[in-house]
């Protein structure tokens, strides 16, 4: 039997019109957890906009959005809170159509049992399939297959077990094994809160008995104990303890600890709470623990007994993309891993994955409410464990670094081994060698701006006068490099962040052979830049920006391109119908609208004489 403080959270999902928000709603109501308020607002609502005449409408408790009501649909995730005598509940009403496929992803990341429903009339629908497999993807293991308006069906049996037979067959594929078939009709309540006579030749659970028993556990309560460390908490200097959540197993006074990342290990002395110290705290529990020795402990470290934790800073994992804008694989991001925020780029997709059929799609980008296998590279080692052991260390959320939009969902497959296996191999010549031997500095001169502002013109006079000077250099001007290194790119925004990844890391290349690079490219966003200027040290990158107005570049239009894309020709286009980002503080910014080619060439040269490139 369920503990009278259990806290189960689960999903609902369905096809449009199965009725999920019915039956939540009926749930609520005949388990005695609506307010005398609620029921008074239920009513005047059913009268103003319900579908049922003089009936109380359900589905007007969680459809709470004004377009959810107009359109009869659930287009959100609606959250309700209700408790019976054995557990208590969160639910989440999540959207059916596949278009809202990030919604459903939202309510399922935090749920442990899954009620999914299906129309009796039309049997298993491609959504519930759909919906089945992402409940997989996510890791929810007990799910509830409620086969709605069986009353339309004079209750068959029949059709009853041919759906159930149907369903777990499909679902077994999947592994999902804890499967539970409930015959309901939620417009009437049948098999909703107590099995009902309509149905004699059932015997397994009503739904809501199914809730208050099903067991949730997963092993997450006896596994070894997690801490995340949340805070390093020191209001004296007599007393450090590390505050944070336990997220697994349960955490003991006397247990040996490791911290991760580092390594050190100590033993717990005291389990400290504003009510008292503990002799353990339970996974859930958020605690301070106080270590026996002084140890290196920091924000966003875990605490691991028993088994230890692992670090890594690359992961092969799946990512469900929730931003309009598409992923740019090589593009800088964010990610949050439990209490840490680093720095994370995406490889191009493995493969996106048919959240229909969970077939494997040949893909170079994905699209919001998509889902793929990528790997993933952080900036620094962060402590895991497979998203299938623990969801709280093995998931992550991705975020952009410019506009701070959470643009994407992770869950941890595993740590790839070239963490560990590539190492920089030692050589004898490094670049101060090959630089004295120059006879000056490496540097990356990032030539940036709109097509027609003159970078290439200016990038040409630039590396003429370097080589009439001595310096050794090379130019690698964008339409060339997409002769043959970038050759296979095309122009989607996913396809241009990495031919600016591409020409950055060659570019960083030849800065670490001494020479003086230029780089004559549009590199529309900031951010690629930046990872530009990232791959080589401080004093050996500079951004000049080739700056004029539209006008002035769609005037000069050397190759056609803004007459092709104003046609419509050229989709994405710069300056078009795709944005430039300007620099913000470059170290160099010239108007070629103002000034020739020559004197830019001239600005460009004394700046490098000024960062002690090339001598004065």
């Amino acid at each position: 039997m369920a503990s009278t403080t259990d806290l189960l959270r689960f999903i609902t999902c369905g096809s449009v019109d199965d009725g999920k928000s019915t039956l939540i709603g009926r749930l609520l109501h005949e388990s005695g957890a609506l307010p005398t308020d609620q029921l008074a607002a239920l009513t005047a609502d059913s009268e103003r906009h319900g579908t049922r005449g003089p009936e109380l409408d359900f589905a007007l408790l969680v459809d709470g959005l004004a377009a959810e009501r107009e359109q009869g649909i659930t287009i959100d995730v609606a959250h309700r809170y209700f408790a019976t005598g054995r557990r208590r509940f969160i639910v989440a009403d999540t959207p059916g159509h596949e278009q809202y496929t990030r919604n459903m992803v939202t309510g399922a990341s935090t749920s442990d049992a899954a009620v999914i429903l299906l129309d009796a009339r039309k049997g298993l629908l491609t959504q519930t399939r759909r919906h089945t497999n992402l409940v997989a993807l996510l890791g929810i293991r007990h799910v509830a297959l409620a086969v709605n308006k069986l009353d339309l069906l004079d209750y068959s049996q029949d059709v009853f077990d041919e759906i159930s037979a149907e369903y777990r067959a499909f679902a077994a594929d999947l592994d999902l094994t804890d499967v539970t078939c409930v015959p309901v009709s939620a417009v009437e309540g049948t098999n909703v809160v107590a099995r009902s006579p309509r149905t004699p030749w059932y015997r397994g659970p009503a739904l809501l008995e199914w809730l208050e028993s099903v067991e949730v556990e997963d092993g997450a309560d006896a596994g070894p104990a997690r801490l995340l460390v949340q805070w390093v908490n020191r209001p004296t200097d007599a007393f450090r303890g590390f505050s944070g959540r336990v997220l697994r197993g349960t955490l003991r006074w006397g247990d040996r600890v490791r911290v991760v990342p580092g390594g050190q290990e100590s033993a717990v002395e005291r389990i400290v709470t504003m009510d008292g110290d503990l002799p353990e705290a339970v996974r859930g529990r958020s605690v301070t623990a106080v270590l026996a020795d002084e140890v290196d402990v920091s924000r966003g470290s875990v605490l691991a007994a028993e088994t230890p934790a692992e670090a890594a800073d690359s992961f092969r994992a799946h990512l469900v993309w929730l931003d309009e804008q598409e992923l740019r694989p090589g593009a800088p991001y964010l990610a949050k891993f439990g209490a840490s925020t680093v720095g994370i780029t995406v490889d191009r997709p493995h493969h996106l994955i048919d959240v229909n059929t969970q077939a494997h799609q040949p893909a170079t980008t994905v699209r919001c409410n998509e889902i793929c296998s990528a790997d993933v590279h952080l900036d620094r080692p962060v402590p895991y464990e497979p998203y299938r052991v623990n969801r709280d260390l093995g998931s992550f959320i991705l975020v952009d670094r410019v506009s701070n939009r959470t643009v994407g969902a992770g869950l941890v497959d595993r740590a790839l081994d070239r963490s560990a296996d590539v190492r920089w191999q030692a050589v004898t010549v490094d670049k101060a060698a090959r630089s004295a031997r120059n006879g000056h500095r490496p540097c990356a001169v990032w030539f940036t701006g709109l097509s027609g502002a003159g970078k290439s013109t200016v990038a040409d006079l630039v590396e003429r006068e370097l080589h009439r000077l001595g310096a050794h250099t090379f130019l690698l001007d964008g339409d060339n490099v997409r002769h043959g290194l970038n050759g296979d790119l095309g122009f989607t925004a996913a396809d241009r962040v990495e031919n600016v990844r591409r020409i950055a890391e060659v570019a960083a290349l030849m800065v670490d052979a001494g020479l003086i690079v230029l780089v004559s490219a549009i590199s529309p966003f900031r951010a690629e830049r930046a990872l530009a200027r990232s791959l080589v040290e401080p004093g050996e990158f500079c951004e000049v920006h080739v700056d004029v107005p539209l006008a002035v570049a769609e005037q000069r239009d050397p190759k056609g391109l803004y007459a092709k894309a104003r046609q419509g020709e050229l989709p994405d286009f710069t300056g078009i119908d795709s944005p430039y980002e300007p620099p913000r503080e470059p170290e160099l910014r010239l108007d070629t609208s103002t000034s020739s080619a020559e004197q830019s060439a001239g600005a460009v040269l004394a700046k490098l004489r000024a960062m002690g490139v090339i001598e004065s």
